[in-house]
């Protein structure tokens, strides 16, 4: 009989299923995606069915049988991120994030680091009282597709290794390109360019800051990347209102970046 397997998980979605149970997208630092059923957690007495709703960041008993799905047999919460789910905008913020990790890692194999940085994001927006910021969205994409090891070349044209006049995007390329070899690809704006930088190699926490039109470019590198690499359609964020330019200018050396995963 298989030994009870005990692990941390951030529920992706939760699905109702029959009169009482629940279908569990779950990601894992050792196990990657994976499904589970909670029976019965929909009755007014079940011991752990309010801990698994989405976005809660909680520790799982799971008893694996012979179908695809773990039955869950206990839950404790670790982090509830309640906060989130009062306001609309952080809300539909923490969907986007899961649904990402839920399309480009949907299998078992782990990734420690997308697990830290979905648990990172989530902690930020539970802590941000209501409001998402967009440049922190985009950064957390471009850390998850340097985690799934599709993440742009930005150091040089991807196409033929120029390291001046970056002025353009191909995602078919895989990266940043020189005004040469643009045609293949759309045009990207310096301060474009220094965002995607800049937030590969910072904190989460710490993404900068850009104009709207700064970070619709990012976001359209980020999903062509995404498309083409991956073979998957992320969902768009949220309009980027209110966005305003950044009140200080990112710097950064186009031949040396500091890439970190982990958030």
């Amino acid at each position: 009989m298989p030994r009870p397997l005990k692990t941390e998980s951030v529920v992706l979605r939760s699905i109702r299923y029959g009169e009482a149970d629940r279908i569990l997208h779950l990601y894992t630092p050792h196990l990657g995606r994976l499904g589970a059923i909670a029976k019965g957690v929909r009755r007014s007495r079940s011991r752990f069915g309010a801990r698994l709703e989405p976005f809660f960041h909680v520790s799982v008993v799971l008893h694996e049988g012979s179908g695809e799905l773990a039955t869950v047999t206990g839950a404790d919460t670790v982090a509830a991120n309640a906060e989130l789910r009062n306001h609309a905008e952080t809300l539909d913020a923490a969907a986007r994030a899961c649904d990402a990790v839920a399309r480009l890692f949907e299998t078992p194999e782990p990734h420690p680091e997308v697990f830290r940085l979905l648990v990172s994001e989530l902690t930020l927006l539970n802590e941000w009282e209501g409001h998402a910021r967009p440049a922190n969205g985009l950064a957390f994409r471009l850390k998850l597709l340097l985690a799934a090891g599709i993440v742009p070349q930005l150091g040089a044209c991807a196409s033929c290794g120029a390291r001046d006049h970056l002025h353009g995007f191909s995602a078919a390329a895989g990266g940043v390109v020189c005004s040469s070899c643009q045609g293949s690809g759309f045009p990207l704006e310096e301060e474009s360019y220094r965002f995607m930088v800049s937030a590969l190699g910072a904190p989460l926490a710490e993404a900068p800051d850009a104009s709207e039109r700064a970070l619709r470019q990012a976001e359209r590198a980020i999903v062509e990347q995404a498309e083409h690499h991956a073979h998957v359609r992320l969902r768009p964020l949220q309009p980027f209102a209110g966005v305003s330019p950044s009140s200080r200018p990112v710097r950064v050396a186009r031949a040396a970046v500091r890439i970190d995963a982990n958030g």
